[in-house]
């Protein structure tokens, strides 16, 4: 017999980082054929291509069963279960808009802002998740190693990206409209 609720858990953060990356198919590509991201200079341990699908599967699953533990733990929507699944949306969702934010608006510096909030956003899930029983919190530390390790990519990014200062034609310095957040 199939669970519906533990099913429904897992799908949800699923699909919503199949939206989020649904959403940046069909990016403008450069001359060559490559699309922004692949033209950003990247650091030495910059995971491959193929490593993130995977990857986010499992982290988003894990993340899942973990809202779910805390909703049938604390008996569903109850006072007990207000504060950690809702916690649990709204770093979802702060998730979720990452992707937009620095593949579709190519903003690498807000992009990495957004990171961290996400990551405390998350930090502040875990703890909530690890209140109510601790093997809902131990479920929700591969994705916090994978944020930490994904914020520190994103820094890593942004400093190799940043413009060099630029001449004005009449001797002033400008930093170039990329320089922005």
């Amino acid at each position: 017999m199939v669970n519906w609720g533990i099913l429904g858990a897992i799908l949800v953060p699923n699909m919503g980082g199949w939206i989020s990356a649904f959403t940046m198919r069909g990016q403008v590509k450069s001359p060559d054929g490559k699309a922004w991201y692949q033209l950003l200079k990247k650091p030495s341990w910059t995971p491959p291509p193929w490593l993130f699908g995977p990857a986010w599967t499992v982290l988003y699953s894990g993340m899942g069963y973990a809202s779910y533990m805390v909703y049938t733990e604390c008996g569903g929507f109850t006072d007990a279960s207000v504060l950690p699944l809702a916690l649990y949306g709204s770093q979802l969702i702060l998730n979720w808009t990452w992707t937009p934010v620095f593949f579709g608006w190519h903003k690498i510096g807000l992009g990495l802002l957004h990171m961290l909030a996400l990551d405390t956003a998350a930090i502040a899930c875990t703890v909530s998740f690890y209140r109510i029983t601790p093997n809902t919190g131990y479920f929700m530390v591969p994705y916090l190693a994978w944020l930490a390790f994904a914020t520190c990519l994103n820094y890593s990014i942004w400093e190799l990206n940043k413009p060099v200062n630029e001449k004005k034609s009449d001797g002033e310095e400008s930093t170039g409209e990329d320089d922005k957040f």
